[in-house]
């Protein structure tokens, strides 16, 4: 393992993506995002994600310093198309002009269609909280399949993710963001790559048989080489049964069906699309009550008695304020397997050992 202080990591991944075509400001932007995700404990959507960008612009999937396109434009909805930019680039107008909007009209749509991958969506969410807005996130990966659904053992959903960000008056919002399977996919390359092991069962190989095992997923790999899932025969799982199954498919149609991405399927190019709703508590809430309402509910929450082995109940966003706070000050692990990957993309891309050694300095 090794530890990181998160200036020298932002300034080592803005090098990589300097080194890759990308802008001196989209680069520190796709740092900066990544780098957040690690922070808040969300390691799957964090800088381990380097290796995989950089093979995905190789390849062509991703175009650098992309401009997106607004190509509907009413006073209270819009589709904006990322046009396979990085989504650390694009996603932030989508979401501005959701915010704009709002603030107008009170409620807002847009859908994000042909977006890079666009990170920890719980940023998004927390971007329009900062601006006193309620928001509601669903998003697909198209050409991403990687989740069996329920009753099944064969790939038919990407990890689908969902996502609420609730503003809060002079303290953090509460944002509740997961994956509709078990585990995201980012989780199953971290296990790969040295890090914390999988549930048991969060993966189903071809025959029915429950795994952890993300060879699963990806079929054999080296320490330090790529991790592709379409060479595995099983399946991430999704969460809750029938219930996680169910809103996957929802994700799917609304955030890629709905936006033009499309929902994912083997033969689509790598894209997330993003269905997202504003809304103005302001607008709705003439008698303030809103605030105060939630200050007590989730008092309420929390002071439930927790189940042995358990500290204390938790409501979404607690984890990642406690990991924030402990990384910020302390700095952010990272698996020697994970490191590695990242160093050896560094010098693929033609990054100086000189900046290689100052990152862990």
């Amino acid at each position: 393992m090794v530890t990181i202080k998160v200036d020298n990591l932002i300034n080592f991944v803005s090098e990589v993506f300097s080194h890759s075509e990308s802008s001196p400001e989209e680069a520190k932007r796709i740092a900066t995002y990544l780098t957040t995700a690690n922070l808040t404990g969300h390691d799957s959507h964090g800088v381990i994600r380097v290796p995989v960008y950089v093979r995905w612009k190789k390849m062509g999937s991703i175009v650098p310093n992309q401009t997106p396109e607004v190509v509907v434009d009413t006073p209270s909805l819009a589709v904006v198309d990322g046009k396979f930019g990085y989504g650390q680039t694009v996603t932030p107008v989508a979401v501005k002009l959701g915010i704009e909007k709002c603030k107008k009209a009170g409620l807002a749509a847009v859908a994000l269609r042909n977006s890079g991958h666009l990170g920890r969506v719980g940023d998004w969410a927390e971007m329009a909280a900062a601006e006193g807005l309620v928001s509601i996130h669903f998003v697909t990966a198209a050409g991403s399949l990687l989740v069996a659904p329920y009753g099944g053992v064969e790939k038919r959903l990407s990890t689908a993710p969902y996502c609420v960000g609730i503003p809060r008056q002079g303290q953090d919002p509460i944002v509740l963001d997961f994956a509709t399977s078990v585990v995201a996919e980012g989780k199953c390359l971290v296990a790969s790559r040295g890090g914390k092991k999988l549930p048991i069962g969060a993966l189903v190989d071809a025959d029915g048989t429950l795994s952890e095992d993300p060879q699963v997923l990806y079929g054999p790999y080296t320490p330090d080489g790529p991790r592709d899932h379409t060479k595995g025969t099983g399946a991430i799982r999704a969460f809750g049964d029938h219930k996680g199954s169910g809103l996957a498919f929802i994700c799917e149609l609304l955030g890629g069906a709905l936006t033009g991405t499309g929902a994912t399927s083997s033969d689509r190019r790598f894209a997330n699309g993003m269905m997202a709703f504003y809304i103005d508590p302001k607008v709705i809430d003439t008698s303030n009550f809103f605030d105060g309402e939630i200050t007590r509910y989730t008092d309420f929450i929390r002071a439930t008695k927790p189940i042995a082995g358990t500290d204390s109940v938790l409501v979404p966003g607690d984890p990642e304020r406690k990991t924030r706070a402990d990384r910020t000050k302390n700095g952010i692990p990272l698996p020697d397997d994970t490191w590695a990957a990242i160093v050896n993309t560094a010098r693929e891309v033609g990054v100086s050992e000189v900046s290689i050694q100052r990152a862990t300095s």
